[in-house]
Protein backbone atom coordinates (compact mmCIF):
# COMPACT_ATOMS: atom_id res chain seq x y z
CA UNK A 1 0.00 0.00 0.00
CA UNK A 2 0.66 3.32 -0.49
CA UNK A 3 1.75 6.05 2.72
CA UNK A 4 -0.87 8.63 1.61
CA UNK A 5 -3.46 9.23 -0.88
CA UNK A 6 -2.91 12.08 -2.55
CA UNK A 7 -6.86 12.70 -1.89
CA UNK A 8 -6.44 15.32 0.93
CA UNK A 9 -9.13 14.28 4.20
CA UNK A 10 -11.36 12.62 0.80
CA UNK A 11 -10.89 8.77 1.90
CA UNK A 12 -10.25 6.19 -1.45
CA UNK A 13 -13.85 4.85 -0.74
CA UNK A 14 -15.78 7.75 -0.59
CA UNK A 15 -13.14 9.18 -4.00
CA UNK A 16 -14.66 5.81 -5.60
CA UNK A 17 -18.21 6.07 -4.72
CA UNK A 18 -18.87 9.60 -5.21
CA UNK A 19 -16.35 10.84 -8.20
CA UNK A 20 -14.53 8.04 -10.38
CA UNK A 21 -16.21 8.11 -13.74
CA UNK A 22 -18.64 10.43 -12.40
CA UNK A 23 -18.11 13.79 -11.71
CA UNK A 24 -15.32 16.06 -11.13
CA UNK A 25 -13.15 16.76 -8.91
CA UNK A 26 -10.82 19.99 -6.90
CA UNK A 27 -8.45 19.20 -3.96
CA UNK A 28 -6.29 21.58 -2.83
CA UNK A 29 -3.11 21.01 -1.18
CA UNK A 30 -3.45 17.50 -2.72
CA UNK A 31 0.14 17.05 -2.35
CA UNK A 32 1.84 19.23 0.55
CA UNK A 33 5.52 20.43 -0.46
CA UNK A 34 5.20 18.80 -3.60
CA UNK A 35 8.45 18.53 -5.50
CA UNK A 36 8.35 17.23 -9.24
CA UNK A 37 10.29 14.72 -10.51
CA UNK A 38 11.54 16.37 -12.88
CA UNK A 39 12.99 20.25 -13.76
CA UNK A 40 11.37 21.82 -16.62
CA UNK A 41 15.43 21.42 -18.67
CA UNK A 42 15.50 17.57 -18.01
CA UNK A 43 11.42 17.61 -19.31
CA UNK A 44 13.21 19.72 -22.35
CA UNK A 45 15.78 17.03 -22.56
CA UNK A 46 13.54 14.55 -22.63
CA UNK A 47 12.08 15.73 -25.39
CA UNK A 48 14.99 16.08 -27.15
CA UNK A 49 15.60 12.11 -27.32
CA UNK A 50 14.43 10.05 -30.41
CA UNK A 51 12.84 6.94 -27.95
CA UNK A 52 10.41 9.61 -26.26
CA UNK A 53 7.29 10.62 -27.45
CA UNK A 54 6.50 14.46 -27.21
CA UNK A 55 4.99 17.12 -28.65
CA UNK A 56 5.01 21.15 -29.26
CA UNK A 57 1.50 22.88 -29.52
CA UNK A 58 1.26 26.67 -30.10
CA UNK A 59 -2.00 27.87 -29.95
CA UNK A 60 -3.30 31.59 -29.50
CA UNK A 61 -6.95 31.70 -28.54
CA UNK A 62 -6.92 35.49 -29.93
CA UNK A 63 -6.09 34.45 -33.40
CA UNK A 64 -7.06 30.68 -33.23
CA UNK A 65 -4.03 29.60 -34.52
CA UNK A 66 -3.02 26.13 -34.15
CA UNK A 67 -0.32 24.29 -34.75
CA UNK A 68 1.29 21.13 -33.78
CA UNK A 69 5.02 19.87 -33.93
CA UNK A 70 5.96 16.16 -32.90
CA UNK A 71 9.75 15.54 -31.54
CA UNK A 72 12.38 14.28 -31.08
CA UNK A 73 13.37 17.95 -31.18
CA UNK A 74 16.83 19.70 -31.70
CA UNK A 75 18.16 22.11 -28.49
CA UNK A 76 18.04 25.20 -30.43
CA UNK A 77 13.95 24.80 -31.08
CA UNK A 78 13.24 25.68 -27.61
CA UNK A 79 15.33 28.91 -27.81
CA UNK A 80 13.62 29.86 -30.99
CA UNK A 81 9.95 30.12 -29.58
CA UNK A 82 8.01 33.14 -28.48
CA UNK A 83 7.40 34.29 -24.88
CA UNK A 84 3.70 33.56 -25.02
CA UNK A 85 1.05 30.22 -26.25
CA UNK A 86 3.01 27.67 -26.57
CA UNK A 87 3.21 24.18 -24.18
CA UNK A 88 5.58 21.21 -24.56
CA UNK A 89 3.87 17.86 -23.67
CA UNK A 90 5.97 14.59 -22.53
CA UNK A 91 4.23 11.42 -22.82
CA UNK A 92 5.40 8.54 -20.35
CA UNK A 93 7.48 10.45 -18.48
CA UNK A 94 7.24 7.82 -15.64
CA UNK A 95 8.52 5.23 -18.17
CA UNK A 96 11.76 6.84 -17.81
CA UNK A 97 12.43 8.76 -14.44
CA UNK A 98 12.01 6.44 -11.29
CA UNK A 99 10.86 9.25 -9.26
CA UNK A 100 7.70 9.51 -11.76
CA UNK A 101 7.07 6.34 -11.52
CA UNK A 102 6.78 6.32 -8.01
CA UNK A 103 5.10 8.91 -7.98
CA UNK A 104 2.13 6.97 -10.36
CA UNK A 105 2.58 4.33 -7.10
CA UNK A 106 0.37 6.91 -5.04
CA UNK A 107 -2.45 6.27 -6.99
CA UNK A 108 -3.08 2.79 -6.41
CA UNK A 109 -6.15 3.21 -5.20
CA UNK A 110 -7.03 2.47 -8.84
CA UNK A 111 -5.93 -0.89 -10.40
CA UNK A 112 -2.41 -0.21 -11.77
CA UNK A 113 -3.50 -2.35 -14.95
CA UNK A 114 -5.65 0.94 -15.41
CA UNK A 115 -2.87 3.14 -15.24
CA UNK A 116 -1.65 4.43 -18.83
CA UNK A 117 1.17 6.64 -17.98
CA UNK A 118 2.16 9.98 -16.58
CA UNK A 119 2.85 12.58 -18.67
CA UNK A 120 4.17 15.99 -17.75
CA UNK A 121 3.52 19.45 -19.92
CA UNK A 122 5.57 22.99 -19.72
CA UNK A 123 3.87 25.99 -20.73
CA UNK A 124 4.92 29.85 -20.86
CA UNK A 125 2.43 32.32 -20.21
CA UNK A 126 -0.79 31.50 -22.05
CA UNK A 127 0.12 28.54 -23.00
CA UNK A 128 -2.27 25.27 -23.23
CA UNK A 129 -3.49 22.58 -25.64
CA UNK A 130 -7.21 24.25 -26.34
CA UNK A 131 -10.49 23.47 -25.13
CA UNK A 132 -11.13 19.68 -25.34
CA UNK A 133 -11.90 16.68 -23.88
CA UNK A 134 -10.70 13.21 -23.11
CA UNK A 135 -12.10 9.53 -23.26
CA UNK A 136 -10.59 8.62 -19.97
CA UNK A 137 -10.09 9.74 -16.63
CA UNK A 138 -7.21 11.62 -15.49
CA UNK A 139 -5.80 13.52 -12.82
CA UNK A 140 -4.15 16.75 -12.95
CA UNK A 141 -1.42 17.63 -10.33
CA UNK A 142 0.12 20.63 -10.41
CA UNK A 143 3.86 21.01 -9.88
CA UNK A 144 4.93 24.87 -10.42
CA UNK A 145 3.24 27.66 -11.47
CA UNK A 146 -0.72 28.41 -12.18
CA UNK A 147 -2.41 26.85 -14.53
CA UNK A 148 -6.45 28.55 -14.86
CA UNK A 149 -8.75 25.37 -15.65
CA UNK A 150 -12.15 25.93 -17.67
CA UNK A 151 -14.34 23.28 -17.52
CA UNK A 152 -17.51 22.86 -19.89
CA UNK A 153 -19.89 20.26 -20.62
CA UNK A 154 -19.84 16.49 -21.08
CA UNK A 155 -18.65 15.78 -25.02
CA UNK A 156 -18.86 13.11 -27.27
CA UNK A 157 -18.19 11.98 -30.75
CA UNK A 158 -20.68 13.69 -32.35
CA UNK A 159 -19.72 17.27 -30.66
CA UNK A 160 -18.25 19.88 -32.76
CA UNK A 161 -14.00 19.88 -33.52
CA UNK A 162 -11.63 21.79 -35.51
CA UNK A 163 -11.04 20.03 -38.40
CA UNK A 164 -7.95 21.32 -38.94
CA UNK A 165 -6.35 20.03 -36.01
CA UNK A 166 -5.73 16.40 -35.16
CA UNK A 167 -6.83 15.93 -31.90
CA UNK A 168 -10.24 16.61 -30.43
CA UNK A 169 -10.49 20.63 -30.59
CA UNK A 170 -13.43 22.20 -29.74
CA UNK A 171 -14.39 25.43 -32.39
CA UNK A 172 -16.73 27.22 -29.81
CA UNK A 173 -15.68 27.53 -26.20
CA UNK A 174 -17.85 28.63 -23.18
CA UNK A 175 -16.90 27.61 -19.45
CA UNK A 176 -19.16 26.42 -17.34
CA UNK A 177 -16.12 26.57 -14.53
CA UNK A 178 -13.07 28.57 -14.03
CA UNK A 179 -10.34 27.65 -10.94
CA UNK A 180 -6.44 28.22 -10.11
CA UNK A 181 -4.68 24.98 -9.52
CA UNK A 182 -1.24 26.31 -7.34
CA UNK A 183 2.07 23.68 -6.43
CA UNK A 184 0.58 20.96 -4.73
CA UNK A 185 -3.28 21.05 -5.85
CA UNK A 186 -4.69 18.48 -8.18
CA UNK A 187 -8.02 18.43 -10.23
CA UNK A 188 -9.70 14.95 -11.37
CA UNK A 189 -11.63 14.53 -14.62
CA UNK A 190 -13.94 12.04 -15.49
CA UNK A 191 -13.99 11.33 -19.32
CA UNK A 192 -15.76 13.29 -21.73
CA UNK A 193 -15.58 16.38 -19.46
CA UNK A 194 -14.88 19.07 -21.89
CA UNK A 195 -11.76 21.44 -20.40
CA UNK A 196 -8.88 23.54 -21.24
CA UNK A 197 -5.86 24.41 -19.10
CA UNK A 198 -3.92 27.78 -19.77
CA UNK A 199 -0.85 28.95 -17.83
CA UNK A 200 -1.18 31.90 -16.12
CA UNK A 201 2.76 32.89 -16.25
CA UNK A 202 5.44 30.89 -17.07
CA UNK A 203 6.91 28.27 -15.24
CA UNK A 204 3.44 26.33 -15.31
CA UNK A 205 4.21 22.40 -15.24
CA UNK A 206 1.26 19.84 -14.70
CA UNK A 207 1.52 16.25 -14.46
CA UNK A 208 -1.13 14.37 -15.88
CA UNK A 209 -1.53 10.75 -14.49
CA UNK A 210 -4.21 9.22 -17.60
CA UNK A 211 -5.89 5.58 -17.40
CA UNK A 212 -6.37 3.41 -19.49
CA UNK A 213 -10.19 3.04 -21.25
CA UNK A 214 -9.54 0.55 -24.20
CA UNK A 215 -12.60 1.24 -26.84
CA UNK A 216 -14.70 -1.56 -27.13
CA UNK A 217 -14.09 -1.95 -30.85
CA UNK A 218 -10.18 -2.80 -29.68
CA UNK A 219 -11.28 -5.19 -27.23
CA UNK A 220 -13.38 -7.53 -29.49
CA UNK A 221 -10.94 -7.24 -32.16
CA UNK A 222 -8.05 -8.03 -29.78
CA UNK A 223 -9.91 -10.80 -28.60
CA UNK A 224 -11.09 -12.18 -31.45
CA UNK A 225 -7.65 -12.21 -32.77
CA UNK A 226 -6.44 -13.76 -29.65
CA UNK A 227 -8.80 -16.71 -30.09
CA UNK A 228 -8.16 -16.65 -33.96
CA UNK A 229 -4.30 -16.93 -33.66
CA UNK A 230 -5.49 -20.34 -31.20
CA UNK A 231 -7.14 -21.73 -33.64
CA UNK A 232 -6.73 -24.38 -36.43
CA UNK A 233 -8.02 -23.63 -40.08
CA UNK A 234 -9.95 -27.70 -39.50
CA UNK A 235 -12.32 -25.77 -36.66
CA UNK A 236 -15.11 -24.81 -38.87
CA UNK A 237 -19.08 -23.80 -38.72
CA UNK A 238 -21.53 -27.31 -39.52
CA UNK A 239 -24.79 -28.25 -39.46
CA UNK A 240 -25.27 -31.69 -40.15
CA UNK A 241 -28.95 -31.35 -39.42
CA UNK A 242 -29.14 -29.27 -42.27
CA UNK A 243 -32.90 -29.46 -42.88
CA UNK A 244 -34.99 -28.26 -46.59
CA UNK A 245 -35.18 -24.96 -46.54
CA UNK A 246 -38.40 -23.23 -49.04
CA UNK A 247 -35.95 -20.78 -50.13
CA UNK A 248 -32.01 -21.27 -50.49
CA UNK A 249 -31.56 -17.50 -50.07
CA UNK A 250 -32.90 -17.61 -46.49
CA UNK A 251 -30.18 -17.38 -43.15
CA UNK A 252 -32.29 -18.93 -40.65
CA UNK A 253 -32.51 -18.67 -37.29
CA UNK A 254 -31.29 -22.07 -37.00
CA UNK A 255 -27.87 -20.57 -38.64
CA UNK A 256 -27.72 -17.49 -37.23
CA UNK A 257 -28.17 -19.74 -33.74
CA UNK A 258 -25.34 -21.81 -34.81
CA UNK A 259 -23.18 -18.74 -35.05
CA UNK A 260 -23.70 -17.31 -31.90
CA UNK A 261 -23.40 -20.66 -29.84
CA UNK A 262 -19.66 -20.57 -31.88
CA UNK A 263 -19.24 -17.01 -30.14
CA UNK A 264 -20.16 -17.52 -27.40
CA UNK A 265 -18.16 -20.89 -26.83
CA UNK A 266 -14.93 -18.85 -26.76
CA UNK A 267 -16.07 -15.39 -24.81
CA UNK A 268 -17.58 -18.24 -22.10
CA UNK A 269 -14.39 -20.03 -22.03
CA UNK A 270 -12.97 -18.65 -18.51
CA UNK A 271 -9.21 -20.05 -19.16
CA UNK A 272 -9.20 -18.51 -22.80
CA UNK A 273 -10.40 -15.01 -21.69
CA UNK A 274 -8.20 -15.06 -18.49
CA UNK A 275 -5.21 -15.91 -20.85
CA UNK A 276 -5.94 -13.32 -23.16
CA UNK A 277 -7.13 -9.75 -21.07
CA UNK A 278 -4.55 -10.39 -18.82
CA UNK A 279 -2.14 -10.12 -21.29
CA UNK A 280 -3.66 -7.37 -23.01
CA UNK A 281 -4.30 -5.09 -20.25
CA UNK A 282 -0.30 -5.89 -19.59
CA UNK A 283 1.30 -5.06 -22.94
CA UNK A 284 4.02 -2.73 -22.46
CA UNK A 285 2.78 0.80 -24.05
CA UNK A 286 6.04 1.01 -26.24
CA UNK A 287 6.69 -2.29 -26.91
CA UNK A 288 9.14 -1.68 -29.38
CA UNK A 289 11.66 -0.27 -26.24
CA UNK A 290 11.63 -3.03 -24.20
CA UNK A 291 15.29 -3.77 -23.08
CA UNK A 292 16.66 -7.35 -22.25
CA UNK A 293 16.89 -8.10 -18.91
CA UNK A 294 19.98 -9.55 -16.40
CA UNK A 295 20.52 -13.20 -17.23
CA UNK A 296 21.82 -14.24 -13.41
CA UNK A 297 22.17 -17.70 -11.76
CA UNK A 298 20.22 -18.40 -8.82
CA UNK A 299 23.11 -18.08 -6.09
CA UNK A 300 23.70 -14.57 -7.26
CA UNK A 301 20.41 -13.64 -6.23
CA UNK A 302 19.73 -15.61 -3.46
CA UNK A 303 23.69 -13.70 -2.61
CA UNK A 304 21.79 -10.30 -3.21
CA UNK A 305 18.93 -10.51 -1.35
CA UNK A 306 20.67 -12.05 1.44
CA UNK A 307 22.73 -8.69 1.79
CA UNK A 308 19.32 -7.12 2.09
CA UNK A 309 19.26 -5.52 -1.16
CA UNK A 310 15.70 -5.88 -3.44
CA UNK A 311 14.26 -5.39 -6.60
CA UNK A 312 12.38 -3.15 -8.34
CA UNK A 313 9.79 -3.17 -10.87
CA UNK A 314 11.12 -1.50 -14.47
CA UNK A 315 9.36 1.93 -15.14
CA UNK A 316 7.99 1.41 -17.86
CA UNK A 317 6.64 -2.29 -16.97
CA UNK A 318 3.02 -3.68 -16.59
CA UNK A 319 2.11 -6.41 -14.19
CA UNK A 320 -1.12 -7.89 -12.75
CA UNK A 321 -3.19 -11.16 -11.22
CA UNK A 322 -6.15 -12.95 -12.20
CA UNK A 323 -6.86 -15.33 -9.33
CA UNK A 324 -8.15 -18.77 -10.34
CA UNK A 325 -9.86 -19.18 -7.07
CA UNK A 326 -8.24 -22.48 -6.06
CA UNK A 327 -5.42 -20.35 -4.81
CA UNK A 328 -3.36 -20.22 -7.48
CA UNK A 329 -3.37 -17.70 -9.66
CA UNK A 330 -1.88 -16.76 -13.67
CA UNK A 331 0.39 -13.73 -13.00
CA UNK A 332 1.00 -11.10 -16.39
CA UNK A 333 3.77 -9.32 -17.17
CA UNK A 334 4.15 -7.04 -19.88
CA UNK A 335 2.43 -8.80 -21.92
CA UNK A 336 3.58 -12.59 -20.76
CA UNK A 337 1.98 -15.09 -18.36
CA UNK A 338 2.90 -16.87 -15.57
CA UNK A 339 0.86 -19.58 -13.58
CA UNK A 340 1.78 -19.64 -10.11
CA UNK A 341 1.06 -21.61 -7.07
CA UNK A 342 2.07 -21.88 -3.44
CA UNK A 343 5.03 -19.98 -3.02
CA UNK A 344 4.86 -18.35 -6.42
CA UNK A 345 1.33 -16.62 -6.03
CA UNK A 346 2.33 -15.38 -3.29
CA UNK A 347 5.18 -13.15 -4.60
CA UNK A 348 3.43 -12.26 -7.47
CA UNK A 349 0.70 -10.46 -4.79
CA UNK A 350 3.69 -8.82 -3.31
CA UNK A 351 4.95 -7.41 -6.81
CA UNK A 352 1.66 -6.11 -8.12
CA UNK A 353 1.32 -4.40 -4.87
CA UNK A 354 4.67 -2.18 -4.40
CA UNK A 355 6.73 -1.31 -7.02
CA UNK A 356 9.86 -2.05 -4.59
CA UNK A 357 10.35 -5.76 -3.41
CA UNK A 358 12.18 -6.29 -0.34
CA UNK A 359 11.43 -9.70 0.99
CA UNK A 360 11.91 -9.72 4.91
CA UNK A 361 13.60 -13.35 4.63
CA UNK A 362 15.03 -15.24 1.16
CA UNK A 363 11.78 -16.75 -0.74
CA UNK A 364 12.45 -20.22 -1.84
CA UNK A 365 14.24 -21.88 -4.76
CA UNK A 366 10.14 -21.84 -6.48
CA UNK A 367 9.71 -18.58 -6.07
CA UNK A 368 13.24 -17.58 -6.86
CA UNK A 369 12.61 -19.38 -10.47
CA UNK A 370 9.77 -16.74 -10.76
CA UNK A 371 12.08 -13.77 -9.76
CA UNK A 372 14.89 -14.88 -12.09
CA UNK A 373 12.59 -15.42 -15.29
CA UNK A 374 11.33 -11.61 -14.30
CA UNK A 375 14.65 -10.51 -14.31
CA UNK A 376 15.57 -11.80 -17.78
CA UNK A 377 12.94 -10.23 -19.18
CA UNK A 378 13.26 -7.15 -17.96
CA UNK A 379 10.75 -6.73 -15.66
CA UNK A 380 12.43 -6.63 -13.00
CA UNK A 381 15.63 -5.19 -11.89
CA UNK A 382 18.33 -5.47 -8.74
CA UNK A 383 18.03 -2.14 -6.40
CA UNK A 384 20.99 -1.94 -4.02
CA UNK A 385 19.94 -1.01 -0.49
Amino acid sequence: MIDQYPLGELSAERFLAEYWHKKPLLIRNACPDFEPPITPDELAGLACESEVESRLIQFNPNSGDWQLEHGPFDDSRFGSLPEQHWTLLVQAVDHWVPEAADLVQRFNFIPNWRVDDLMISYAVDGGGVGPHYDNYDVFLLQASGVRRWELGPICNEHSPRRDDTPVMILPQWEPEQVMHLEAGDMLYLPPCIAHNGVAEGDDCMTLSIGFRAPAHNEILRSFSDFVGEKLGRETRYADPELPLQDNPGEISAAALGQVRTILQQYLQDESLLTNWFGRYMTDPKYPELQSEGEELTDDELAGWLEEGNGLTRNEGARLAFIENGDGTLQLFADGRAYPCTGSTAQLARALCAQRHYRPQQLPDAEARTLLLELIATGTLYLEDE
